[in-house]
């Protein structure tokens, strides 16, 4: 069976596409679920859906279905196309929501009929009755069903009507001449189903009870509603079931279309791009794009500058030179720098042996904490307008329902990552250490030898040994200062040099923190969104090239 099935398959989408077709409209509704209308997407997966199941099923057979209002003579002429009394007519028709069915050929019928929905004692299969009434083969391979009643007042019949109309490839619908402009099928069917006009006939049925000088204008006249609704290449046949008039034509029309073998292609083809088309229209004409690097950029350096990312740097760096600078100059006078203070204390930042910590920055600038969130959520709001420009509304919308679905949070998370970054606002460089050691060194041994002068001159201790009339303990006083101050001096450019590559050091770490923080609550959510309408653009092209 599995290969009757697939042999099946490759027959009906012989030269065709019709499976990637279906798989472009699948990948479309899924990525529309949930950003288009879900009546929409739930429409677009049905059809998908049907598609697939109708691939699996005989393709030797083509599914014809005669629909009409009460009276139209739809089932006398299901009658008059299978030769035989199998629709009660008129009067004595039943009340009942099944649709009759008549097959020519029952090899792999069943299947397509148990996927139809026919119940067994529905089905005739027209090659096993017992007569010879068969003149010609041209109805071969043809299921034929007679619909109920599309305008009777039994809800179930409206119900049954809609279903097989969806699932039929050849639709024949049968106009009354009283009533054959009726707005019921034509707003409620011919309408609303103008992109399936290669799979529709129109029958003028009981021509017969027109007067002959009449029949072309009325022919004319429905011809021209039928163009009203956009169903151009609908052919209208008109008919008399009750006297044999024009069947031979409705039967070669039927046995034409049935002999191509294209109705099931043809009919899948228009479900899916009238299904592709309407996802087409909600979701808007703009091209797929992703999101420009640059513009990320430059979004995550504003939530840097809402989270004061520049006065922490600031702060750093002024805070390593002052630190640097203590520690390099003259140990005698470096000390005056302390009574600056800490960049860094005056903004609350923990830089003991737990560096990087924030204590809370509420109070370094209590007054302006709501400014810097509102900006936060002005920042995300332009991002999204910018990640959604040429995009459709309904798409536009999700892209910013996204974006700012997560601001309250945003503002708290910046937070917590700038306090778990490592400022290392307590680590100077090594070279730093060396030249405190010197200099404290150097104060010693300036102090040491100033005693030891002094101490020589006032004969406390032996005369300090001299050169050139000068004494050394006083020399050697005076070289260690000015070393010291010289060092001091030198250092510092060095310890400039060294603020600027901390500060560029938590820059980058800053930075990192605020991108991972922005990537996961605003940038991956809305980039996720414009991949699934690249999605949708994509499958939308292959359902409807």
């Amino acid at each position: 069976m599995t290969s009757l099935l697939e042999g099946a398959k490759q027959l009906v989408t012989r030269g065709t596409d019709i499976g990637a077709r279906i798989e472009g409209l699948e990948s479309a509704a899924d990525a529309a679920s949930g950003r288009l209308d879900d009546a929409l997407v739930t429409e677009a997966r049905g059809v998908a859906e049907r598609s697939a199941g109708r691939l699996k099923l005989s393709a030797e057979h083509t599914v014809v279905a005669i629909a009409g209002a009460t009276g139209s003579g739809k089932s006398s002429t299901f009658n008059a196309l299978t030769g035989l009394e199998l629709s009660a007519v008129g009067v004595r028709r039943p009340t009942t929501s099944w649709a009759t069915a008549c097959v020519w050929g029952s090899d792999g019928a069943r299947e397509l009929l148990e996927w139809l929905g026919i119940p067994d004692r529905h089905q005739t299969t027209r090659d096993s009755m017992l007569d010879t009434r068969r003149e010609d083969n041209s109805l071969d391979g043809v299921v034929l069903l007679d619909l109920p009643d599309h305008d009777s007042t039994e809800v179930s019949h409206h119900l049954e009507v809609d279903r097989l109309v969806a699932l039929a490839d050849l639709l024949v619908w049968v106009l009354d001449p009283q009533k054959y402009a009726d707005a019921a099928i034509h707003d409620r069917y011919l309408e609303p189903l103008k992109t399936h006009d290669e799979v529709m006939v129109v029958v003028l049925n009981h021509i017969d009870s027109v007067p002959v000088e009449r029949r072309q204008s009325m022919i004319d006249d429905v011809r021209r509603l039928l163009d009203n609704d956009g169903l151009a290449k609908v052919p209208v046949i008109a008919i008399s079931a009750r006297e044999g008039i024009g069947l031979d034509e409705l039967r070669a029309e039927i046995g034409r279309r049935v002999t191509e073998k294209k109705m099931t292609r043809t009919r899948l083809e228009a479900d899916l791009r009238a299904a592709a088309a309407r996802l087409d229209e909600a979701s808007g004409s703009g091209a797929p794009r992703t999101l420009p690097a640059a513009r990320t950029a430059s979004f995550e350096e504003a939530l840097g500058e809402a989270a004061g990312v520049p006065t922490i740097v600031d702060a750093v760096e002024r805070s390593t030179r002052i630190r640097a600078t203590r520690a390099t100059g003259w140990p005698a006078v470096s000390w005056i720098s302390g009574l600056r203070g800490d960049p860094l204390k005056k903004l609350e930042l923990d830089v003991g042996d737990s560096a990087g910590q924030l204590a809370g920055r509420s109070t370094v600038a209590p007054t302006s904490v709501s400014v810097q969130r509102a900006r936060v959520d002005t920042e995300v709001r332009a991002f999204a307008d910018d990640a959604s420009e040429g995009l459709g509304a309904p798409w536009a919308a999700a892209v910013q329902r996204v974006a700012v679905s997560r601001i309250p949070e945003l503002g708290d998370r910046l937070d917590s990552a700038l306090a778990a970054t490592d400022l290392g606002g307590n680590r100077l460089p090594g070279w730093v250490g060396l030249v405190r050691v010197l200099q404290w060194l150097l104060l010693l041994g300036a102090i040491g030898c100033g005693v030891w002068a002094v101490l020589a001159a006032a004969d406390v201790t032996a005369a300090a040994p001299e050169i050139g009339g000068l004494s050394v303990p006083l020399v050697a006083a005076v070289a260690c200062l000015v070393v010291g101050i010289v060092l001091a001096l030198v250092c510092r450019g060095a310890v400039a040099g060294a603020a600027r590559e901390r500060a560029e050091t938590v820059r980058k770490r800053l930075e990192t923190s605020i991108s991972e923080v922005a990537t996961e609550l605003v940038v991956r959510p809305v980039e996720q969104e414009l991949a699934a309408y690249g999605a949708l653009r994509s499958g939308l092209d292959q359902a409807l090239k």
